[in-house]
């Protein structure tokens, strides 16, 4: 055995567990703080009726398809870097990140620009309702600086998770979540002398805490000098092999990801022309279930992040070792995750002003989102994870298009 080798053994330790639980723990725990502070910001806007409950909802999802965008492409170059910094190989993780960035921020500034001339247009694509469109176009407009943030956090967020800093990412997002919560209140219900702006204070909101979560991270790698940091000039050095194959291991990972976001959305936009009721429970049974799948799906970036590292180091034996443990690890928490969601969604759910029908439909949904999530966790970290950090990313686009 070579002396930099690991026996594969080794992954029945404790010193493995806590290795994945440094990594793993921070990542649950900014996705947990996001989705209980969403599940805040969903009842403050549901507070003010099933319709600007199910505009909202019907909005969020041209932002979930450019973030799942965003994610998909920023996914594909995470592999990269997750691998040179197995080699410390700092210089090519920041070309990688530069290269990332002008890719995603140009997708970026292609939806804010639609999304500032033309929201009631991407709106008819989903529901039907005058009231809802008319709502939800000021919501579009006034969130569509995020387009433009939102680069900047996922980049840095990845690159900093890739080099196993997961903490850091866990502060911008903690100080910009809890922000959002404290706006929200302000902006909505007009507090502290400001004037209640409704839907359009909760989408002013959303965009200065995400303003803050970007200048945190700025100021994180730049100002304090982390590994990842550098020259500018050192970001867009990449050259056209690093870039196509970036290139050619993100789009399968895009197109994966953004198929998935779509479908998800067309499942929103089928709810929301039922009804306004249906569309209004879709939405908040959503956000249920984003504070427990979240947690979930923090192994599988575990699996990007770790097992990625081994691959870089040429250890596979033990990469393909430890992605077999840490899939397994994951179906028992996505079954646990799934029984704690089937036991706290209906009082969770009681807290939402909704009808008698909007809270029956509601449960109704829940019991199918508890009773499969075991199998969506071990699914989507399979996918996300272990096929990902493998270079394997044309398969899982094929079974999940296949799928959706």
């Amino acid at each position: 055995m070579k002396k930099n080798e690991t026996n594969p053994e080794q992954i029945n330790s404790r010193a493995f567990l806590k290795t994945v639980a440094k990594v793993a723990a921070p990542i649950a725990a900014q996705g947990l703080i996001a989705s209980s502070l969403n599940l805040i910001d969903n009842l403050m806007v549901g507070n003010l009726g099933e319709l600007p409950l199910n505009a909202v909802g019907v909005s969020v999802q041209v932002f979930m398809v450019f973030w799942m965008l965003n994610f998909g492409f920023v996914s594909g170059a995470a592999t990269y870097i997750s691998q040179f910094y197995g080699v410390r190989d700092y210089k090519n993780i920041r070309r990688t990140v530069g290269f990332t960035l002008t890719v995603v921020f140009c997708f970026g500034v292609i939806f804010f620009l639609v999304a500032t001339i033309f929201p009631r247009a991407i709106l008819h694509i989903f529901t039907d309702f005058p009231e809802v469109i008319d709502a939800g176009a000021v919501y579009v407009r006034t969130g569509a600086p995020c387009f433009l943030l939102v680069p900047i956090i996922q980049c840095f967020t990845v690159a900093l998770r890739a080099t196993q800093q997961t903490h850091l990412p866990l502060i911008a997002s903690v100080t910009a979540l809890c922000s959002n919560t404290i706006l929200n209140y302000i902006l909505i219900y007009g507090k502290l002398g400001v004037p209640a702006l409704g839907i359009q204070g909760a989408a002013l909101a959303t965009v200065l805490a995400r303003c803050i979560e970007a200048c945190i991270l700025l100021y994180i790698i730049f100002v304090r000098k982390n590994i990842i940091s550098g020259r500018l000039s050192e970001f867009f050095s990449y050259s056209k092999d690093l870039a196509r194959r970036v290139v050619k291991n993100s789009i399968p990972t895009t197109i994966n990801e953004v198929a998935w976001s779509l479908g998800t959305a067309m499942y929103i936009a089928a709810f929301a022309r039922i009804s306004i009721t249906a569309g209004a429970a879709v939405q908040a049974c959503n956000t249920v279930n984003g504070l427990f799948v979240l947690a979930a799906f923090s192994i599988g970036d575990a699996i990007l992040i770790l097992v990625g590292q081994k691959l870089g180091e040429g250890e596979t034996e033990l990469a393909y070792a430890m992605a077999k443990k840490l899939e397994i690890l994951a179906c028992i928490v996505g079954v646990l995750m799934g029984i704690l969601m089937l036991i706290f969604s209906r009082p969770i759910l009681g807290l939402f002003d909704f009808t008698e029908e909007g809270l029956k439909s509601a449960w109704y949904i829940m019991v199918v989102y508890g009773t499969t999530l075991g199998m969506d966790v071990y699914s989507g970290t399979l996918i996300a994870g272990t096929l990902r950090c493998g270079g394997d990313t044309r398969f899982p686009m094929f079974t999940e298009l296949a799928t959706i």
